[in-house]
């Protein structure tokens, strides 16, 4: 039952995150940048009240005040504001599709970064993945005449992030909490700034705006409540299954929905990030039932 219901807020979550291209393209007229400071100010200000009201203020005053939690959440606060910014960007500006790219290819830079970082060892099959990603990438390149520099930003920006909270020690809600709380106060006198010289767009652009802008809090906070409940009650082989849900509903929206260009060389390079994409998923599942003692389905049973 708490597995039925923990693939359900998963599939949620994936679910809101795999829509986000439909609502910024509502808000495609504003500024990315005054998109981004009201998406830090209201998630802030939701995610503070949502720990005064269950109680958990005291808690989390005494994990997150002191210097060295101030230091990891506030590169993480730096991370996660490009990775908002630069996606924001991308979709209102016509990159669906490039987008998608990112986030297919985050996981197996997260891979690469526990090689680096934590020394951790590739199995011997897992390289391959990574190697095919890094030629779907070059050959975009190659073909385009340039990085896809949006994904790859994406993907570093929001590896490096998970990195970061790999080594911090609040959980989910609260280190959101603290990290927009150490982006408010810049992103309100951003917010004030424009508003002063006149080019504030709250207020200024409708009702409908007006209140998208400030459900650009609800948005972000709603699914990481769904994938934080999700988390401790689903394993981690479905989770990375259903983690690629966010990338191909925007893949899917970039295509066919917004009609971006999907040219056979671009085909040719996304195919070669989702061979090495399936390739890492089958490895992994082999590796885990391996180390769990449990046989590999037979082709034809369910």
């Amino acid at each position: 039952m708490e597995r039925n219901k923990g693939i359900l807020y998963a599939i949620g979550a994936y679910l809101m995150w795999g829509l986000f291209p439909i609502y910024w393209k509502q808000l495609e007229t504003i500024p990315a940048l005054q998109l981004i400071g009201h998406r830090i100010g209201w998630s802030f200000i939701l995610l503070f009240l949502f720990v005064l009201i269950t109680r958990q203020w005291k808690n989390f005053r005494s994990a997150a005040f002191n210097s060295k939690t101030l230091r990891i959440y506030l590169i993480a606060a730096l991370l996660i504001s490009i990775n908002w910014f630069t996606y924001v960007w991308a979709v209102n500006n016509n990159f669906v599709v490039e987008t998608s790219l990112g986030y297919y290819i985050n996981p197996l830079f997260s891979v690469l970064l526990g090689v680096i970082i934590f020394r951790e060892r590739l199995r011997p099959v897992q390289g391959i993945p990574i190697a095919l990603a890094a030629i779907g990438v070059i050959y975009l390149a190659f073909n385009y005449g340039s990085l896809p520099w949006i994904a790859l930003t994406l993907a570093f920006s929001f590896g490096l992030y998970g990195l970061v909270k790999k080594l911090a020690p609040l959980n989910s809600l609260h280190g959101l909490t603290l990290e927009t709380g150490i982006l408010f106060l810049p992103a309100l006198a951003y917010l004030s700034y424009s508003e002063f010289v006149g080019q504030g767009a709250f207020l200024h652009s409708g009702p409908l705006e007006d209140w998208m802008m400030v459900g650009a809090g609800l948005v972000t906070t709603i699914p990481l409540l769904l994938f934080s409940a999700a988390v401790p009650r689903v394993p981690l082989t479905t989770i990375g299954v259903l983690q690629y849900i966010n990338p191909t509903m925007q893949f899917l929206l970039g295509v066919f929905v917004y009609k971006e260009p999907f040219t056979h060389d671009r085909l040719i390079g996304f195919g070669i990030v989702w061979a090495g994409l399936i390739l890492f998923w089958l490895e992994g599942l082999y590796a885990r039932r391996s180390a769990a003692g449990t046989p590999l389905p037979e082709l034809g049973e369910g």
